[in-house]
């Protein structure tokens, strides 16, 4: 994660703890060793994959003369470079200024506390301390305000699109696992899509066409961690509202990855933390689809016959959005996992192309064919009352369910 913070490693290291300290996570023996590696280094910033308290993050800066980052403090700091929108940063700084609260004390530590006076606040550091946690307050009181409003702003949008008869899906998976290129690849959309993590911040939405002509909706969407800090949760919740509210959920996996499965359970956990997993648990109608993504970087033949056959047995598509493979199948799946109005037949005669091209507009022609004499003989599919509304425009051509 440091790397997408445009950091220079200097070294990386796993060190085994065999009980944690209240004051520094870590041992006196193991702070004095890691403090001779940064000295020898010339190290700058410390970053730990772990949560810190602020007195064991403040202890450790003054032991090692160094600015030390946990991995929340690290998470949201690379949030607020990726987020683009109103609110993606309304959020960010949302969830930074929950995690700053409780480490005001190490801010201010060059203003030492007095004693010895009688009235009924302390010294000066005090005062300050507290000042700088009521303008705090007041910030996420206002930021509170503002994302109200923006996703009141939002769910108008959605209720709007709801109206026009558009099936949603939306993608979701470990950060990383290919999901921006995948939305890419679906939509011919030139979205954010890198090797690094969190490439992809605010949901993106875009139109996607389907092999029977049917368009829907494609939202692109944050990716996730093991461990989410809590000060995220609330970020992610709002992020993933357009999941919450899709028709068909694609969970994204890198199948190249040897941590595929366990980020699968990550991904798992934070939908039901989350309480997307009882969404479509509860909804009829609605179902979740994994994607093995990343297909092509795995080289071996009985490997990738091996893939497949899993892929296969497990009920999952295995794609690679980065070169095509299988995309068309995944268009197919969908479009019949979301269309499930029945299909009509009839024939149009050679001046009927009126006609023709209103169901083009309106439906989903799935076959068509002309005879020697110029009528057309085709299958379509139309929403709920556009039947009806085709018949009161056409009343001279005969419509024959399936």
């Amino acid at each position: 994660m440091a790397l997408a913070l445009d950091l220079t490693v200097r070294d990386a290291m796993v060190v085994p703890l065999r009980a944690t300290s209240p004051a520094t996570l870590f041992g006196k023996g193991k702070v004095v060793e890691l403090h001779v590696t940064i000295e020898e280094n010339d190290i700058e910033v410390v970053v730990i994959d772990d949560a810190l308290t602020p007195s064991q993050q403040r202890n450790l800066e003054k032991a090692w003369n160094a600015k030390v980052v946990d991995r929340t403090g690290l998470i949201l700091e690379i949030f607020a470079r990726r987020a683009r929108t109103r609110e993606g940063k309304l959020q960010v700084e949302l969830a930074r200024l929950n995690y700053e609260r409780s480490r005001l004390v190490r801010t201010w530590t060059h203003l030492e506390r007095q004693s010895g006076g009688t009235g009924a606040t302390g010294g000066p550091g005090e005062t300050q301390i507290e000042l700088d946690r009521r303008m705090i307050a007041d910030r996420i009181l206002k930021v509170k305000k503002e994302l109200v409003e923006v996703r009141r702003t939002r769910s108008l949008h959605r209720v709007a699109r709801k109206k026009a008869p558009y099936p949603s899906v939306a993608l979701v998976g470990y950060t990383n696992a290919g999901k921006s290129t995948l939305f890419n690849r679906l939509t011919q959309a030139s979205v954010t899509a890198q090797d690094m993590l969190f490439a992809t911040l605010d949901p993106t939405l875009r139109q996607v066409r389907l092999p029977d002509g049917r368009p829907a909706i494609l939202s692109d969407t944050v990716g996730f961690i093991s461990d989410l800090p809590h000060e995220l949760v609330e970020a992610f919740r709002a992020t993933l509202e357009e999941v919450q509210e899709a028709d068909i959920v694609l969970h994204v996996r890198d199948i190249a990855s040897e941590d595929s499965d366990a980020q699968r359970k990550d991904v798992q956990q934070v939908l039901s933390d989350l309480g997307v997993t009882a969404d479509l648990e509860r909804a009829e109608g609605r179902q979740m689809l994994e994607i093995w993504n990343k297909a092509d970087l795995v080289s071996d033949l009985e490997d990738r016959d091996a893939l497949a056959n899993r892929a296969t047995r497990f009920g999952a598509l295995l794609v690679s959005a980065q070169t095509g493979e299988g995309i068309d199948a995944l268009l197919n799946t969908l479009a019949s996992l979301i269309d499930d109005t029945p299909p009509v037949r009839m024939v149009l005669g050679v001046d009927q192309g009126k006609a023709l091209a209103w169901l083009y507009r309106h439906g989903r022609v799935q076959a068509e064919e002309a005879d020697a004499e110029g009528k057309v003989a085709l299958e379509a599919r139309l929403e709920e009352g556009a039947v009806g509304r085709f018949q009161r425009l056409f009343p001279e051509i005969k419509v024959r369910n399936q």
